[in-house]
């Protein structure tokens, strides 16, 4: 039993059978097993944007199958093995989106999502490496989630990729002024003067 963050070993691989048995209050991810301490709370402008994407996004879903969820939200992510849906000794990465959306229900049970949502939100904090966002980009890219958005509070600009031939292509950096198409809902789009609303 680990009740103390000091007490991973952080040069070795953990399973997300390890990770449900940990104890303490830090929030970590898993990436390919390895252990990713999350950044302290997000500041205030990064929660913002958060509710007011969250809210917009929830209000689009309802009476929809898809579900949106927010932070902390487990996403086990199994690349091809479904073999490892139903082991966590098998699952090797678990990630915590900003946002994700999920419209197939049999991926979903008590503790979050199993396999790769449609669409994952991140929110760039001050504390985000260039290396955090690569490595995200990459797992999201591999688990075939369809779309990922980047959004970077302090420019107020959105990124979007979309999956196409199991590669990501980049479509656009929208900035604070547009209203972004959401590609897996045409009728949707986000209008980025309310997302940046402080």
């Amino acid at each position: 039993m680990i009740t103390d963050f000091n007490q991973l070993d952080l040069s070795k691989q953990y399973t997300y059978a390890d990770y449900l048995t940990w104890t303490f209050e830090e929030r970590v991810e898993l990436f390919k097993g390895w252990v990713k301490k999350m950044s302290p709370a997000p500041n205030r402008i990064h929660q913002q944007v958060s509710f007011n994407l969250s809210r917009m996004v929830g209000n689009y879903l309802l009476e929809k199958t898809c579900n949106a969820y927010t932070a902390p939200f487990d996403v086990r992510l199994i690349g091809k093995s479904i073999k490892s849906a139903n082991k966590p000794e098998a699952i090797y990465t678990v990630v915590q989106p900003d946002i994700c959306v999920i419209c197939d229900q049999s991926k979903l049970d008590d503790r979050g999502c199993i396999g790769a949502p449609d669409w994952i939100i991140e929110i760039v904090s001050p504390g985000n490496t260039k290396k955090e966002i690569d490595d995200k980009y990459l797992l999201y890219q591999e688990n075939k989630v369809r779309e990922y958005w980047i959004i970077q509070p302090t420019d107020e600009t959105l990124t979007v990729f979309d999956l196409k031939d199991e590669k990501y292509q980049f479509r656009k950096i929208y900035n604070n002024v547009d209203k972004a198409p959401v590609g897996i809902f045409p009728e949707f789009d986000v209008d980025l003067v309310e997302v940046f609303r402080k």
